[in-house]
């Protein structure tokens, strides 16, 4: 940037758009604050294993200065797949090469873990739930939580998701509901505890699907293993069958009925777990979602082009942010940065979006799709 004072950037989201956003901004000697709604980085549970594409979330690791460590942290071996019918039978089995990295794995803490350390001290301000977006849209905006704090800011960028609270200051769009939904099933110490689902996983992933219905299982770090089970049912469909989330024995007997016909083994990703099941329905936001612009409000990732969980998600968040801080360092005002960057942006996302359109009914298809490039969290 070469105007001054320097803009006051704030960054709503401290997902891997949100810290890549802040890392590059900081090599270029830009100040940016990160809030977060979370207390503070363990909170919660961050979800699965996801893979980083050299042609965008690489791309962003480079600009970051993070590539030579992400490697080092990185799963190559996490490529292998494995696509079978429900019956277990093995269709497709891709084992990676050993120099293979075009999309070696990593677990999404482990990954945030890599962004938030190479951030400057007190980068991220933690326990900030954005409540709203106020100002006027030449700014300054106003960031108004729900700990009654304010923060004014001429840029605020949405990196805060599929429920964003910044969309709402440049687009009245909600996500809808795909009409698939996820089950997360855990299970831990698989070598020692579940030796017939790690031998069944392998190191990567292996799904199956009958058109109705799918299982994809992929291998995490710490010897861990996450199952999500596909359904096309309705979004509410564990209390319309008078369950609860927490009913782990009740939904079991469910699916046991609804995966009736498929092998014993593969039986096993539904039965075997550790812990209850995730319910985690699939959501995305109508195609095209553009906004007119606004030079003090952008959005990047889920915020801005949500889409089924296909293996762009974390890439394109990532590459988002790579691209918005370097207009945001090459141009004179935050404005021009904003402009440059949905140029490229929105296009890009609006093409990607029309391919993945009603992409999740996919998961489902005897045709069994590449689950190789999943990104499922």
């Amino acid at each position: 940037m070469n105007t001054a004072p320097a803009p006051r950037i704030a960054i709503i989201g401290a997902g891997p758009g949100g810290l890549t956003c802040a890392r590059i901004l900081q090599r270029h000697g830009i100040t940016a604050a990160v809030h977060d709604r979370d207390a503070g980085p363990a909170t919660r549970d961050q979800g699965g294993t996801l893979d980083l594409h050299a042609d965008n979330g690489q791309i962003a690791l480079r600009e970051a200065g993070l590539l030579e460590e992400f490697f080092r942290l990185a799963r190559p071996e996490g490529q292998e797949m494995r696509q079978m019918d429900p019956a277990g039978t093995i269709l497709f089995h891709h084992v990676p090469a050993q120099d293979e990295l075009f999309k070696p794995e990593i677990d999404r803490g482990r990954l945030r873990d890599l962004l938030l350390d190479s951030l400057q001290p007190g980068t991220v301000h933690w326990g900030h739930t954005l409540q709203t977006v106020g100002g006027p849209a030449g700014g300054p905006r106003r960031l108004h939580f729900t700990d009654s704090t304010t923060v004014e800011a001429d840029l605020v960028i949405g990196a805060d998701g599929a429920w964003s609270k910044v969309r709402r200051a440049v687009s009245q769009a909600t996500p809808r509901y795909s009409g698939v939904s996820f089950l997360e099933a855990w299970f831990q110490d698989v070598t020692t505890r579940h030796p017939d689902i790690a031998e069944l996983v392998g190191q990567g992933g292996a799904a199956a699907a009958d058109g109705d219905r799918g299982l994809f299982a992929q291998r995490n770090g710490g010897d861990h293993i996450r199952v999500y089970i596909i359904q096309r049912v309705p979004a509410d469909w564990i209390t319309a069958g008078g369950l609860t989330p927490q009913a782990t024995d009740g939904i079991r007997a469910l699916l046991l009925e609804r995966y009736r016909d498929w092998s014993p083994r593969l039986r096993r990703l539904i039965t075997d777990n550790d812990g209850p099941y995730v319910d985690r329905p699939i959501f995305a936001l109508p195609v095209p979602h553009t906004w007119e612009h606004d030079p003090t409000v952008t959005l990047l990732g889920d915020a801005a082009h949500l889409m089924p969980p296909l293996g762009v998600g974390v890439n394109l968040a990532m590459l988002d942010a790579c691209e918005l801080a370097l207009a945001i360092a090459r141009h004179d005002t935050v404005g021009e940065a904003v402009r440059a960057y949905e140029k490229t942006m929105l296009p890009r996302s609006t093409e990607m979006a029309r391919l993945l359109d009603g992409g999740a009914e996919e998961l489902l298809s005897t045709e069994l799709p590449d689950f190789a490039t999943a990104d499922v969290h």
